[in-house]
Parts: structure tokens; sequence; C-alpha cells
């Protein structure tokens, strides 16, 4: 499987052709009421022109109107298009306020749901904006999922809004959950903070990069996973979260990957014991979930409508695992990005997991996809996707979903 490594300039044709592949057709449809698109784009010399650029357009036209560009427009490899549309959404809550979750929808990640909550925390407060915040995460668009997820993007708002201290971030972010959803609320809002450690500071870098310094250490690369600072019922999606980090300790340049840095990356992975099957599995997972709009080039516009031979990176990419159940972990995060709670197109997921060799990750893909059906798929399509599932590894699909 290695020697189908597709070498780092080839990547770099891939960087240049999906986002070309998959939105010309749609920015061209839609040129003449959006004519923004074509152009909003050009000449951008980083993320923060970019970002001045769509508030501008939030500020002449609306921020809904900005939202619908920036689904067409065609962007520079590698841009963060969840953050992107925080920008946009955070203008939407200027324009809105809490009743600007109505027209948000999933798009990029329900990056609008998660702008809303973090604008309600930064104008009403911590305690006094949680029932506000649990009123909009109930309207947050999409499926199942979206209610929870909602949480992770208020995560992020908590840790800011306490000056990146972990602890009445996660002091605060354990009253928002509920036995209804099984506390998910709350470990949610917690991997969101994790998140923003990894790579935010938008609101406070100085503030932001003192959070770093105390939290993280080379000396300790699961950190702050690990320590006591994170409760253990958190522990496991900390290290899903954490995977920037390990790259970032791996000296893994994400313009242009070399996959042979992703074995010293997980390896970190790896020093956590066998009897810690949960941990490991949480921490060889997180690649996975990263890998997937990494192959992308990070265009999480259309995870379901990227092309074969991008999914196959991917699954190459977890090849790397140096173990049987990190490689499994790595495929099964993978895939539940591609079905990314429903949102997607299932057919999708499907493919991905077809693409995978036969071998105990692909028995691992399609179990994760089982789950992912059992949990998120509506009622009336749950049985027609069951059916679809090898029989070996159908039974975990068989089960009534939340």
């Amino acid at each position: 499987m290695r020697a189908m490594i597709l070498p780092a300039v080839r990547y770099v044709a891939i960087l240049v052709l999906i986002p070309l592949a998959l939105y010309a057709a749609y920015i061209f449809s839609g040129a003449q009421k959006y004519a923004e698109a074509a152009s909003i784009a050009r000449g951008a010399k980083d993320f923060k022109e970019l970002s001045d650029r769509f508030v501008a357009l939030a500020d002449t036209k609306g921020a809904e109107y900005a939202f619908v560009v920036l689904k067409r427009v065609n962007l520079p490899p590698n841009t963060d298009l969840h953050l992107l549309g925080h920008v946009v959404g955070d203008e939407l809550y200027k324009q809105r306020g809490v009743d600007g979750i109505g027209i948000c929808t999933q798009d990029f990640r329900n990056a609008c749901s998660h702008a809303i909550v973090i604008g309600a925390l930064n104008e009403f407060g911590g305690e006094p904006a949680l029932l506000l915040i649990r009123d909009a995460c109930k309207k947050a668009p999409g499926g199942p999922g979206a209610y929870t997820m909602c949480y992770h993007g208020l995560g992020h708002g908590i840790f800011a809004f306490y000056g990146y201290d972990l602890e009445p971030t996660i002091a605060l972010c354990k009253q928002t959950g509920t036995e209804e959803y099984h506390e998910r609320e709350y470990i949610e809002c917690v991997g969101g903070a994790v998140m923003e450690l990894m790579g935010g500071g938008g609101h406070d870098r100085d503030a932001w990069l003192a959070s770093r310094s105390r939290y993280l250490s080379e000396d300790a690369p699961l950190a702050p996973c690990t320590s006591d600072v994170i409760p253990s019922e958190i522990k496991p999606l900390c290290l899903v979260y954490l995977t920037p980090r390990l790259w970032e300790l791996a000296d893994i340049d994400l313009g242009r990957p070399d996959p042979t840095q992703f074995t010293k990356a997980f390896a970190f992975c790896d020093a956590l014991p066998p009897s810690q099957k949960e941990l490991r599995d949480a921490c060889f997972g997180g690649f996975g979930k990263e890998f997937i709009p990494l192959a992308g080039a990070r265009d999480i516009r259309s995870v379901d409508q990227l092309p074969d031979f991008v999914y196959a990176l991917a699954i190459e990419w977890c090849a790397y695992a140096p173990a049987v159940d990190g490689r499994s972990a790595c495929i099964s995060e993978a895939l539940s990005s591609v079905f990314w709670g429903g949102e997607n197109d299932p057919n999708a997921s499907f493919r991905f997991c077809g693409l995978v060799p036969e071998s105990e990750m692909q028995s691992a893909c399609y179990r994760s996809l089982a789950r992912n059906i059992q949990s998120y798929a509506v009622t009336s399509e749950r049985s027609a996707l069951c059916a679809r599932i090898p029989e070996e590894e159908r039974k975990e699909c068989t089960v009534l979903g939340i």
C-alpha cells in the first residue's frame, strides 16, 4: 500500500485541481446574482485580508448574502473554511442577534450556528447565557448531531471568554450537560475548547500563546489530554482534537505533507499502552478525522463529492499507523468525517469504505459506518442503509438510533 503514496508534487496538483473541479460550474452558475464570488478572493495575501473582505461584504450586502458567496467562491488551497464561516457568522450575530440562527445552514461544518452561540455568550455573559444558548442550539440546522455539535462551537467561545483558561471553561461546560443527551453537550463543549487551544487565538493571540505555554509541553506530547486538568470522561475526545499539535511536534508541513512524517506523529499515540484502548483509539482516530479535509485541500464544502483519489490518499495516510488498532481507529474516524453526522450523502461513505483494501481496516470502516447510520440516519432510511453494510459488520447497524 505504501508504494501507492503520492509524491509531494502530485499532492500540490491536487490542491489546485480539487477546488476548481468541484466548484467551477457552481460558481459561474450564479455569477450574475453573486458576482463577488468570482473576485472576492482574488489577490488576497493572507487569511486576514480574505476575512476583512468578507466582513466588508457582509456589512454592505448582509451576512446572509456573504454566506452564499462563501459557498460559491473559489478559494486558495488550505483556506480554513470553517474559521471563515465563523467570521461571517460573527457579522450575522451583529445584524440579527440570536435570531440569526434561524437563517444558518449546516454548511462549513456548522460554523454559522457556532458563531451565533459564541455571540450570545459574549453579549450575555457566562451562566446567564446558557438557557438562551440551549434554545438557540435546539434550533441549529442539520441532523440529529447538530444540537450537540452546537456546544462544540460554544466551547471555543467559552475558552476565549475565560482568557484561555481551561479550569473555568470546563466548569461552565459541565453545566451544559443533560441526562437526555448523556452529558454530550458538556463533552462537546470541552472538545471545542481543546480545539481552540490547538489552533485558535483569534480573540486575543497573546493570551492564547500564554495558554499554550501553560498547557502544552514538548516533554509531554499528549498534554493536556493526559494531564489532571482534563477530566477522565473528556480525555478521549481531547485526544481526537490533539492531532494538529502532534503534527506540529513532528514538523509536518501541512501545505506539502510528506507521508513518511506521519509515522513520527503516530508514534506519540503508539506510546499509549494497549491496556488504554479507548485513549489509543481516540489518539489514532484524530488523524483520520483530519486526513479527510487535509487530502481535500481543506475544502469542506462538499466532502461527499470528493473524488476517489482524494479518499484513497487519506486511506493511504492511515496505513502509516504502526499498529493494527491504530490503522483501524484512523480509518474509523476518517469515515465519520465523511459521514459527518448524517449531513453528507451516505453514498460517499459507502464509496469511501469500498476503496479501503480488504483487511481489518476495511472491516473497521464498515463497523464505523454501521454505528454512524445507527446513530444519525433518519428512521425511514436506516433499514435500507443498514442492508448495504456487509453482513459480518452489520450488527451495530440494527439497533434503533437516537
